[in-house]
């Protein structure tokens, strides 16, 4: 039977989750931005056992601008730098739900580590083209830009020419439309009006933050979007209830 209203104070809207790694840290380490797996299915199942739709990044951003999603509670699963173990628990566990999801990837660090956290976090593997030409091709994870060199502070000028470049790469290799970016450290750089007007030349049809909870719709604007990160402590039910 279907949870009623009075037995689920979860709210209508738009949600966006940020997940990094689906797995276990290595031993010793207490990186917040792995998931274990366990956890991971405790939030797909919340959302499941919510009323959520988890819908594909084509139904969110068909979404935006529609008052009428208020209706319904939307969520949509995204993942950050493409990190090989994707290909593991969490496309498993997404086919096992029957849920889409996002991936955003930096175009310079296709096939090899996340050298952009050198000193911070383990090294891990980032996603092959092969690996992403599978992820594109399996209905599961659209592929969009996460930007060139993943850079913490990068000058404006760096993140207006890694804006278009990184399109044009992923359309290149992928041959799927590139028009979602998500800003690498969450830094829409200083020159906001510029970098937006970078994204909308370029075709973008939205851009994400790192940080926030439940989208307003029809959005203010589609280039700032907040996401809730999901971090191991997080209780995905009660961020639901905000």
């Amino acid at each position: 039977m279907e949870p009623s209203e009075e037995d689920n104070p979860i709210q209508s809207g738009v949600t966006v989750l940020e997940y990094h790694k689906i797995g276990s840290p290595p031993p010793g380490c207490n990186s917040p931005w792995y998931t274990h797996e366990d956890t991971f299915v405790g939030h797909l199942r919340c959302l499941r056992e919510g009323g959520w739709r988890v819908i594909s990044l084509a139904e969110f951003l068909g979404s935006l601008q529609t008052p009428g999603v208020l209706l319904e509670r939307l969520a949509l699963l995204t993942f950050d730098d493409a990190y090989r173990s994707l290909r593991g628990a969490a496309l498993r566990r997404l086919r096992e739900f029957g849920y889409p999801a996002t991936v955003f990837v930096p175009t310079a660090f296709i096939g090899g580590k996340n050298e952009f956290d050198r000193g911070r976090e383990p090294g891990e593997e980032i996603c092959t083209w092969a690996d992403l030409h599978e992820l594109a091709g399996c209905r599961v994870f659209s592929v969009q830009s996460h930007g060139v060199f993943h850079r913490e502070k990068p000058a404006d000028s760096e993140l207006v020419e890694e804006i278009g470049k990184s399109k044009e790469i992923l359309q290149s290799q992928l041959g799927t439309p590139i028009e979602a970016f998500a800003y690498p450290y969450g830094n829409a750089g200083s020159d906001y009006e510029r970098i937006r007007e970078a994204l909308r030349q370029a075709g973008y049809r939205a851009a994400f933050l790192a940080d926030g909870g439940r989208l307003n719709v029809p959005v203010d604007d589609i280039y700032r979007l907040n996401r809730l990160v999901m971090l191991p402590w997080t209780d995905l039910r009660t961020e639901l209830t905000r």
